[in-house]
């Protein structure tokens, strides 16, 4: 079988990359051939598939061309036509494409007469801002495709020229051209998000429920829990609907003297050295910025608990799979996915968003007690989520609609 896979992003930027490339690699050792379609980037790892890659498109810069490439990018078409005449896949596997190479190429793989599958990494099918999150709140406004609703709350950066751009990409992609309309089946990692999307609007049975994978055997675990560092750990994106503010109160208010590791970047960083600051936090919480590979997987295997606070809807993430995988106590606000992952007490804990007094007392009972049976636990369910099985679910998938 012949399977394309298709990702606006080919480097490793986050949790959908990640899952992109251990798809890739999962059905390449099955024996699938997989060309890939993407963007050109200096960042991109190397493949034989680069020449048809689409150039660049920089959001950041505004310009004439990237605003119009924006809603379609007639090179990308023109990339994809090429590929598809002279690899000839069977079946067509997507997954974040919008902005970039955009939903137009969606048209173009059924007129080759292509089965077409998506899998959901967020909810940009319902929602211009990816997150359904907006102004520090859970928002649901463009229910009933009433994505006006984008610009005149200022959903993007609270930016009305970006807010604009993405209400208009959304009636024209979905309200004008329908293009997720072709697509055959959609992937929802976790159960949350395939409720939320039938709650908009989107037919329930073009939507099946397959979570993410990840090879355990990949991760070992140092030992039990107690036998851990004293620090906890928040891996993600410094943004506020992380929930990171949250995190820092919390800790502000716990009897125990517990140090936390702060990973990753973004634009709400300065604001959570400042909170650090005013909390007196300073010899407790560190900044230590982003890690990948060995180096995160070391930090996360000596720390005493994974704090996963979001206060959006998670959808599936991958940093609660690998700290589970690694044998750690994840605790998670309960939210989306996350309380999907977790069985509270049992292989995880988990906690109301945003409540700091909630999350203080967990962190204490952590450390007063022993609970290195929920770290087992994590890991034992971490390998029901293995690449074997998935494997197994996606060709049926596949070779499904290629029958149809």
């Amino acid at each position: 079988m012949k399977v394309l896979q298709i990702n606006k992003f080919f480097y490793l930027k986050g949790g959908a990359e990640k899952h992109f490339f251990d798809l890739i690699d999962l059905l390449s050792d099955s024996g699938q051939e997989v060309p890939v379609f993407s963007m050109q980037d200096k960042k991109n790892l190397a493949t034989p598939y680069a020449k048809y890659f689409a150039a660049p498109v920089d959001l950041e810069k505004f310009s004439f061309t990237a605003s119009l490439k924006y809603f379609r990018n007639w090179e990308a078409i023109k990339k994809l036509r090429q590929l598809l005449k002279d690899q000839r896949p069977d079946v067509a596997h997507l997954h974040n494409i919008a902005h970039q190479l955009t939903p137009a190429i969606i048209k173009v793989l059924k007129e080759n007469n292509i089965p077409v599958i998506q899998t959901l990494h967020d909810y940009k099918l319902i929602c211009p801002n990816y997150k359904l999150f907006t102004q520090n709140k859970i928002c649901y406004r463009c229910r009933g495709k009433k994505y006006y609703n984008c610009f005149t709350h200022g959903c993007i950066d609270g930016s009305p020229s970006k807010s604009f751009l993405a209400m208009g990409e959304m009636y024209y992609n979905d309200s004008w051209h329908k293009y997720y309309e072709l697509i055959d089946l959609f992937i929802a990692p976790s159960r949350f998000m395939k409720d939320i999307c039938v709650f908009f609007g989107i037919p329930e049975d073009k939507i099946i429920v397959l979570n993410n994978f990840i090879n355990s055997q990949d991760y070992q675990p140092a030992g039990a829990a107690y036998q851990a560092d004293d620090y906890l750990v928040y891996l993600g994106r410094l943004a506020y609907e992380k929930g990171v503010r949250t995190l820092i109160e919390a800790l502000a208010k716990t009897n125990v003297l517990a140090r936390l590791k702060i990973v990753g970047s973004g634009p709400e960083a300065k604001n959570y050295l400042e909170l650090i600051k005013k909390h007196k936090l300073g010899d407790r919480v560190e900044l230590v910025g982003p890690k990948y590979g060995q180096e995160l997987q070391n930090l996360i295997r000596r720390a005493r608990a994974v704090v996963v606070p979001s206060l959006w809807n998670e959808n599936w993430p991958f940093s609660v799979l690998e700290a589970m995988a690694l044998g750690k106590i994840v605790i998670g606000s309960r939210v989306g996915g996350i309380s999907e992952m977790l069985r509270d007490g049992k292989d995880g804990l988990l906690f109301e968003r945003g409540n700091s007094a909630e999350l203080s007392r967990l962190i204490d009972e952590v450390y007063q007690n022993d609970y290195s049976k929920i770290g087992l636990a994590a890991r034992q369910a971490a390998a029901g989520y293995n690449p074997q099985k998935y494997l197994q679910a996606i060709l049926g998938i596949y070779q499904g609609l290629i029958k149809k």
